[in-house]
């Protein structure tokens, strides 16, 4: 098989890896891809969301599956087109990709299907937004409509700081037109935990529970930003709790989107918060998440390409998933001054120090070929993943392979996983 991989992130980088180790493909082509990824996929320069591009590159390759990491290529239609032109690809529609591309359309259709979320209110209008904002109970949270990479989302503890937000959303436009409408929604209290399904429409499999840690820095302080570390399992997803989280979730959220003439077929991502009232969505995405991939795809024993063709040929009741009884960390190692303004094109040392291994590997997500040294080339900049016979161990090995990379200006959160170890 001929295998099309679209982005250029950590996500893609570890999608590649686990590709790469089916006996069923011979060719792995990546675009645009990084230099982790030239490695072990032949890396082609076309953007994400050129999908007339894609297309004819897939088309003239004779490329066997296409697999979309980033929502910008979802959203700018490549599944459609690669359907109408016959071609496999694993990714929602256009039409279905909206559960992550507006967050007005998934909270409705949550508020409808009766899908538990956060209480919420949809503006238009900055002035409406702030005379809610005006009279409303802290803290509460603030949305941007449509994707802002991650940081759309506000958690504001007083009307002071989310009149700014508003202010920043609507009339600055930070965000472009995905500000153009804003949802105001009740703050929960919980743990967050992100819960992945692969689904052909009809049937889900989920895949292996893993907690992101968003905010930049330690203690879950800071901006928000998309994506500092993750680990997976996540101890507090009991059987029981993973079973809930499917009935009342995932498989509602399938059927719901049918029954809107939206039908589902990809990964379904569902990030959760587990209040003292059970689980309850605080987004979904349309797409494998970014670095909960590398965490979970660290533990899983399958094949991954068996089960990505299941799904695309409406087949994935007969699918099936092996994971590695142990736990894996992924840190993330950025750029000076992300999620804000940072520098580009700053060398990284030590890579090859890291002896990589199916237990450990460090994704590439923001890097460059530059004068024959790779360099810095993103904010979030390389996610060093490690798999180990329990949480300790994987962190150990995270962090001490963390400690032999270096360039200026890196920083990383030093308690990836710490949750999980309080709760032992």
């Amino acid at each position: 098989m001929k295998i099309l991989v679209i982005g250029s992130g950590g996500r893609e980088h570890a999608l590649v890896w686990k590709i790469a180790q089916s006996p069923l493909v011979k060719k792995i082509y990546c675009a645009p891809g990084n230099p982790g990824i030239a490695e072990i996929a032949e890396c082609v320069d076309i953007d994400p969301v050129h999908i007339d591009g894609l297309y004819n590159f897939a088309l003239k390759q004779k490329i066997d599956l296409t697999v979309v990491g980033p929502e910008d290529a979802l959203m700018a239609g490549i599944t459609d087109r690669f359907r109408e032109g016959r071609l496999q690809i694993f990714g929602p529609t256009k039409r279905a990709s909206a559960i992550e591309g507006s967050k007005v359309f998934a909270k409705t259709l949550m508020r409808k299907h009766g899908i538990p979320t956060a209480d919420f209110k949809v503006f238009e209008d900055i002035k409406q937004a702030q005379k809610q904002v005006t009279t409303a109970e802290f803290p509460l949270v603030i949305k941007a409509d449509g994707l802002a990479k991650g940081k759309g989302v506000f958690v504001c503890k007083t009307p002071e700081e989310a009149h700014q937000h508003l202010e920043d959303i609507m009339k600055e436009k930070i965000f472009g037109h995905a500000g153009d409408r804003v949802v105001i929604e009740e703050f929960l209290s919980g743990e967050e935990v992100s819960i992945l399904a692969v689904t052909d429409g009809n049937t889900i499999l989920p895949l292996s529970s893993a907690q992101d840690h968003k905010a930049v820095y330690d203690g879950d302080k800071g901006p928000n930003t998309g994506g500092m570390g993750a680990y997976s399992p996540v101890p507090l997803v009991t059987q029981q709790l993973q079973f809930f989280i499917e009935e009342n979730i995932l498989v509602p959220a399938i059927h719901a989107m049918k029954r809107e003439n939206r039908p589902y077929k990809g990964v379904l991502y569902a990030g959760l918060i587990i209040t003292s009232a059970g689980p309850k969505v605080l987004e979904f995405n349309a797409r494998f998440g970014d670095p909960e991939t590398q965490a979970i795809l660290m533990r899983m024993k399958s094949d991954l390409v068996p089960i990505l063709l299941l799904a695309e040929k409406n087949m994935l009741g007969d699918a099936e998933i092996e994971w590695n009884d142990g736990a894996s960390v992924c840190v993330v190692m950025t750029s000076k001054g992300y999620p804000d303004a940072y520098e580009k094109g700053i060398p990284i040392s030590g890579l090859e120090t890291i002896k990589e291994s199916n237990h450990l590997r460090v994704f590439h997500a923001g890097t460059a070929m530059k004068g024959g040294k790779i360099s810095t080339n993103g904010g979030r900049v390389l996610g060093v993943t490690a798999l180990g016979n329990d949480l300790p161990e994987a962190q150990n090995m995270a962090y001490g392979a963390i400690g032999k990379l270096s360039f200026a200006g890196a920083h990383y959160r030093r308690d990836i996983g710490a949750k999980a170890m309080c709760r032992k």
